[in-house]
């Protein structure tokens, strides 16, 4: 997709493949059928606050049947629906609100999660933010209002590929040590592979019945299965050439095969 629109963010993207596939396919309620499900307002909401990451979040809902997997191909080009940033204007089923403004995706979740609690839905709000993003004095507000009001209806994934568009994190601005801060400002906190879909979808079980908002620090690798992509902070937002392509088509088919 990011190769045929000669634009996108792969790094960010692949490090949180499993991370998606898992709340997807094992934790959300999510009927395919959107709208027209009786279920419809008892679903489980996502938030990419990450929203450079579109590419995945597209990938999963094709797969998923919210439309078809032929316009993937449409990515970011002229009147598609498939934005480089999750639009919630373009009728694409499945995006709940429009992202990509790094740090202001979480407190769209705490009022999510507070509309759900005054409606008496029981649902969950899950949101996925970079460990880059967690930079931002607007994720530490958020945090401070969604342990204030007891969210138990509100998981935030953290993936911490420890890598930004500007190089290593710990460099530009370091977010460390996250457990013991997220701890301090009321959250339940666990630490996971975020390559690891059993460890994920454990966790993610567990914060289904939690008392209280529930963190998850996903430890990945920035452009994961992509030797030439992998720990590589120049890969923020490089669409691959021809060549570059088909190496990474390989590289990752040939994990897939064992």
């Amino acid at each position: 997709m990011i190769h045929s629109a000669k634009s996108g963010h792969p790094g960010g993207c692949l490090s949180c493949v499993e991370i998606m596939s898992v709340l997807y396919n094992k934790i959300m309620f999510v009927p395919n059928t959107w709208k027209s499900s009786p279920d419809f307002e008892h679903r489980d909401r996502f938030i990419l606050s990450k929203g450079h990451a579109s590419a995945t979040l597209y990938s999963i809902l094709a797969r998923k049947g919210f439309f078809p997997v032929d316009e993937l191909m449409t990515f970011r080009k002229l009147g598609s629906r498939l934005q480089g940033h999750p639009s919630s204007r373009t009728g694409l089923q499945g995006v709940e609100v429009s992202t990509g403004s790094l740090g202001q995706g979480l407190s769209m979740a705490v009022g999510v999660a507070l509309a759900l609690r005054l409606n008496n839905l029981n649902a969950k709000v899950y949101t996925l933010l970079g460990d880059g993003e967690m930079q931002e004095g607007s994720v530490w507000e958020a945090l401070m209002s969604a342990s204030h009001k007891k969210l138990d209806n509100l998981v935030a994934i953290i993936d911490k590929n420890r890598l930004q568009i500007d190089g290593e994190t710990k460099y530009v601005k370091t977010v460390d040590p996250l457990d013991s801060k997220l701890s301090s400002f009321g959250w339940h906190v666990e630490e996971v592979d975020g390559h690891d879909c059993v460890e994920l979808e454990k966790v993610l079980l567990s914060a289904k019945d939690f008392n209280g908002p529930f963190a998850v620090i996903a430890n990945t690798v920035k452009g994961k299965g992509v030797s030439f992509m992998e720990n590589n902070a120049g890969w923020h937002g490089k669409a691959p050439n021809d060549d570059e392509l088909q190496i990474a088509l390989e590289e990752l088919n040939a994990k897939k095969d064992r």
